[in-house]
């Protein structure tokens, strides 16, 4: 008998709309017979190559770099037609397409096989060395526009028009972006090529093992019960899903397609669902251990340990999604809903004792590198504990069909993370080649006049206008490259710097006007998109709040401080995310007037800002709120 209180699953065909719609991974061609059989056969030989890379082999960066990209190339213009319309066709592969895979891919190739002669020639490149670097940028860039879209190609391309408008010629531009690992093949796609397609490969595996939908029961033993909670249910599940994935957009359409139809029928507004994924996937990305795969990138750029910046990164991102709870928990109260049916509700118990090992592999994953492993190996050993206790059960039971189905799927995955590394390298390149970046820091403390605040201000802004559209990883690697010099040459530490730049680079993904995860929750909820990102900004408005205090007082992010110290802060933060939640919501035991949500939202931000007297008044004026609210409330 169907459970009619059972949450509602979006038919196939309807997920796969939402998913072409705003995953550009989803633009990929329809194969059937020998010809998938091929296209497996090179995506599982991808693979074995990023294993070959990662475990064994001892050839130059430059060489390991560009054989990646090739191979990532010509299987990327096998798989992604010129335009939606021709992913409907199958068996079929344009002869345009077949001459842009092998031409690609030997031009990335040729580098890779003449690696010592080109060395050698440095910036005297011949004839030859010119016109293959062109091929290669131009038929990378055109790969990038199929998979990852055109925002990121126009930062691109106007660093690159740039470059040439300073005076630089073809010949060293040529070299600087092709044949340099300041370039293409610099930091992002080499931190790609070694971490993060690890980490791609491990998402692949364990959402193939069950754990995205176990992550969705989990929170709903948890909190389905509560006021309002699917709303919560869909918080707690992208903060646990935000472990292993890596966007935004993908984390909205996978756990919004079950969550935000449960949310609109016990009477949330569709906007107001929407937008609590949007923001919950958002701040997916700020949830170590993963962060969006940046976290790697970040530890590469700052020559930070990965174990410090996924510890520092613990209290925000706690803080964030706590204000996102608090205020779903006060917007349920206003509008009196109820939690879900007990009968709907799977329980907590039972679920891990029969499920809870697929926290195994995430287990592994943290304590390994916990123990001083690398990444890439710790990665290794998660992916390879996935397929292990997937045999646990029968229904979670890696076949052949879904073992190839798992490599194949991270494979897919990884070249748009691949394609939006490479151009973002572009961005790296021309900065180094013309000292850009330089001018801009010049230019910026001329404007600020050696004022932090009115710097981080202006770093903000050109955070959320470049993260537009941009691919997480890319969007960090943009800002750390073009923004967190400018913070840290007024006396930031290195890591609230960094810090501070990607955090607003991920907001950009809920910022109208362009806020492509609240689009893709907007499409779900049948909602208005503008509406939906005004609605998730609110709601995250702690990533709009904690990367200045972190910056000023960089002990949030455990910079300098002391375990007492740090117990302070956790806990008077959270107080004060209940103080910012009250104001910003409007509504504690009932609805609080104007002036008590002002005192609320300042006795918040004292709370969350660290510091004795700050934490002080902060208690006095969030007591005296609840004193109010609690006087004005009839007793029963």
């Amino acid at each position: 008998m169907a459970d009619n209180n059972a949450p509602h699953h979006p038919d196939e065909l309807e997920t796969e709309e939402l998913i072409a719609q705003f995953d550009r991974e989803s633009n990929v061609r329809r194969f059937s017979g020998i010809p998938d059989a091929i296209i497996k056969a090179l995506l599982i030989f991808f693979t074995a190559y990023v294993f070959w890379v990662t475990l064994v082999s001892a050839l130059p960066e430059q060489i390991r770099r560009s054989a990646f990209l090739g191979i990532l190339v010509f299987i990327g213009y096998i798989l992604y037609p010129v335009h939606r319309g021709m992913r409907k066709r199958v068996n079929h592969i344009p002869w345009y397409d077949l001459v842009l895979a092998v031409t690609g891919a030997a031009a990335f190739f040729y580098y890779a096989v003449n690696f010592n002669a080109i060395i050698r020639r440095a910036v005297a490149l011949i004839p030859q060395d010119i016109v293959i670097g062109i091929i290669g940028i131009l038929i990378l860039a055109e790969l990038c526009r199929r998979v990852v879209g055109l925002p990121i190609l126009a930062v691109a391309s106007g660093f690159v028009i740039y470059a040439f408008a300073a005076g630089f010629s073809l010949r060293r531009v040529v070299h600087q972006l092709f044949y340099t690992t300041d370039g293409i093949i610099g930091t992002p796609i080499g931190v790609c090529s070694t971490f993060i397609v690890l980490f791609i490969f491990l998402a692949s595996f364990l959402e193939r093992s069950g754990i995205a939908s176990f992550f969705i029961d989990l929170a709903n033993s948890v909190a389905g019960f509560a006021s309002g909670g699917p709303a919560k249910v869909a918080v707690i599940a992208s903060a646990l899903e935000g472990m292993y994935s890596g966007s935004s957009v993908a984390n909205t359409v996978g756990s919004g397609s079950v969550t935000i139809p449960v949310m609109k029928s016990i009477g949330y507004k569709p906007e107001f669902a929407a937008a609590v994924e949007a923001a919950a996937s958002t701040g997916g990305q700020i949830m170590p251990p993963i962060m969006g795969a940046a976290a790697f990138l970040m530890a590469e750029m700052t020559n930070i340990p990965y174990p410090v910046i996924a510890v520092s990164a613990i209290l925000p991102a706690v803080l964030y999604f706590t204000g996102i709870f608090l205020m779903i928990h006060f917007e349920a109260k206003k509008l009196g809903l109820k939690g879900l049916p007990k009968e709907a509700i799977p329980h907590f118990g039972k679920l891990l004792f029969f499920k809870g090992y697929l926290f195994l592999p995430v287990i592994i994953l943290v304590g390994l590198m916990t123990l001083g492993f690398t990444p890439a190996y710790a990665a290794c050993f998660a992916i390879l504990s996935a397929v292990i206790v997937s045999f646990f059960r029968k229904d979670t039971r890696f076949s052949p069909a879904s073992f190839a189905d798992a490599l194949g799927n991270g494979a897919r995955n990884t070249i748009g993370v691949a394609m939006a590394c490479a151009i973002a390298g572009i961005v790296v390149g021309i900065v180094s080649l013309t000292g850009l970046g330089q001018v801009l820091i010049a230019l910026l403390l001329t404007v600020a006049r050696n004022s932090l605040l009115l710097a981080l201000i202006l770093t903000m802004i050109a955070c959320l206008i470049l993260g537009m559209g941009i691919p997480t990883t890319a969007n960090y690697v943009i800002m750390a490259t073009i923004t967190a010099p400018i913070v840290i040459r007024m006396g930031v530490p290195v890591l609230a710097a960094h810090m501070f730049v990607f955090y607003f680079g991920i907001v950009a993904d809920i910022t109208p006007p362009v806020a492509l995860a609240a689009y893709a929750g907007s499409a779900i909820a049948k909602s208005n998109p503008i509406k939906t990102g005004i609605t998730a900004t609110r709601l995250a408005i702690t990533a709009f709040i904690i990367p200045y205090i972190f910056v000023f007082n960089p002990s949030m992010l455990f910079i300098d401080t002391t375990i007492p110290e740090v117990i302070r802060i956790v806990i008077t933060s959270c107080i004060g995310m209940f103080g910012l939640a009250i104001g910003l919501e409007g509504f504690m035991i009932k609805r609080v007037p104007f002036f008590a949500r002002l005192i609320a939202i300042a006795g918040g931000l004292l709370l969350i800002w660290p510091g004795l007297v700050s934490d002080l008044i902060g208690l006095v004026l969030i007591g005296l709120v609840g004193a109010l609210q609690f006087l004005r409330t009839p007793s029963r």
